[in-house]
């Protein structure tokens, strides 16, 4: 199925829970998603029984990466419209929950017009609800064969690139199994790479402050066999200047109709680098993370987040460790202390050298080309 975890286990380990799931247990049904703020230590699931535990599991980062918020949020409508919930303030609460990753107001939007275009032809509550839930497992299979394609043209490119194989890759954050319906976005070239026999090294970005990278990207690695190192992020420029990075590839959580690219913050210096050191820098994202409403990277909200996430250090995404509960904190700077924690950052276009979609790959980045990509992606059927 579309909402199993993609990834293999040649370790022998039990295969990892599912990242996100629909169930109908006789109590009514829920959403199901693998807590990530748990990982690598535990493989703890959440229960949502309805849209304010969905909001919060992905508000605390429980589910996180932009495709599957948008599945998350398509899944979000569905469960408020069988519990019998109000389905437009589901939505409402579904699509503020996090405002930079445009996935997720896309899947909310997908699965409230599929209820309320089965409402206004005379479908009964619960037709409208199997309408909405219809809606959210198709777009959670697009997701999944739009990371196959996305890992297929990335390889490409990278061969392209980067002619002899052995490549040499930097990743930041997390992109794999654990944002997708699939195998992921940057994450699934990289695997596509391994399996062809064409990766000599994954570099994991640490991805400070909530360690993506250490806790989730790892994670994903180690239990597909790939060969990877982790590294602190500002330990980058070290291994840029020693000519060890051959590509960088990230995600996106939104990309404007100029080409800006918004990521997980950090992301902007490794383009910078990456720039320097002549170095390609290619964002992997699905067409459905392209705004075109969006018209530049000024206009690209960035969600701020707490600042104790700057200034502590909690033990709750490394449940277990000795001598602590899970969720005590420790302080890392003086009491009081201010802290600047947005959550993303901005890549101008003319850092990108291409954009890999499932409907193809731009190079160079241009508003024209980002408009010819989204009109292309409505003509695309992905076999």
């Amino acid at each position: 199925m579309a909402d199993q975890y993609a990834g293999t286990d040649p370790g022998g380990q039990p295969p990892a829970p599912p990242v996100l799931r629909w169930e109908e247990p006789p109590e009514g049904p829920v959403v199901v998603v693998l807590d990530q703020t748990r990982l690598p230590a535990e493989e703890v699931e959440l229960v949502c029984t309805d849209v304010p535990a969905l909001v919060r599991a992905i508000q605390t980062l429980a589910v996180r990466g932009a495709p599957l918020l948008g599945i998350a949020g398509a899944y979000g409508v569905a469960l408020a419209a069988a519990r019998g919930y109000d389905v437009d303030e589901a939505a409402a609460q579904l699509t503020g929950a996090r405002p930079t990753a445009v996935n997720l107001g896309y899947g909310v939007r997908r699965a409230l017009a599929a209820h309320r275009g089965a409402t206004e032809q005379g479908a009964a509550p619960a037709q409208a609800a199997e309408a909405a839930l219809s809606e959210a497992r198709r777009l959670h299979r697009e997701d999944a064969e739009a990371s196959t394609a996305m890992a297929a043209r990335g390889l490409g490119l990278l061969d392209e690139l980067l002619p002899g194989g052995s490549h040499r890759v930097l990743t930041h954050c997390n992109t794999g199994a654990l944002v997708s319906g699939g195998e992921g976005t940057a994450f699934a070239v990289a695997l596509a790479a391994h399996r062809a026999g064409r990766l000599r090294r994954l570099w994991v970005d640490e991805t400070r402050p909530l360690l993506q990278g250490a806790r989730l990207t790892a994670y994903e690695a180690a239990r597909n066999g790939l060969a990877y190192t982790l590294l602190t992020d500002n330990a980058a420029g070290s291994l840029f200047a020693a000519g060890e990075v051959d590509a960088v590839l990230v995600g996106a959580d939104r990309i404007a109709a100029d080409g800006s690219v918004a990521n997980k913050v950090g992301t902007y210096p490794l383009a910078v680098l990456a720039k320097y050191h002549h170095v390609p820098f290619v964002v992997v994202a699905p067409v459905t993370t392209i705004d075109p409403g969006t018209p530049d990277g000024a206009s690209i909200e960035i969600e701020q987040r707490p600042g104790s996430e700057v200034t502590q250090l909690t033990t709750r995404p490394f449940a277990g460790a000795a001598g602590t509960a899970p969720g005590a904190a420790t302080a890392v700077a003086p009491l009081g202390t201010q802290a600047y924690n947005p959550a993303f950052d901005i890549t101008p276009p003319e850092l990108v050298t291409a954009i890999v979609t499932e409907a193809g790959v731009l190079s160079p980045v241009t508003a024209g080309g980002i408009e010819e990509l989204c009109a292309r992606s409505r003509q695309v059927t992905i076999s």
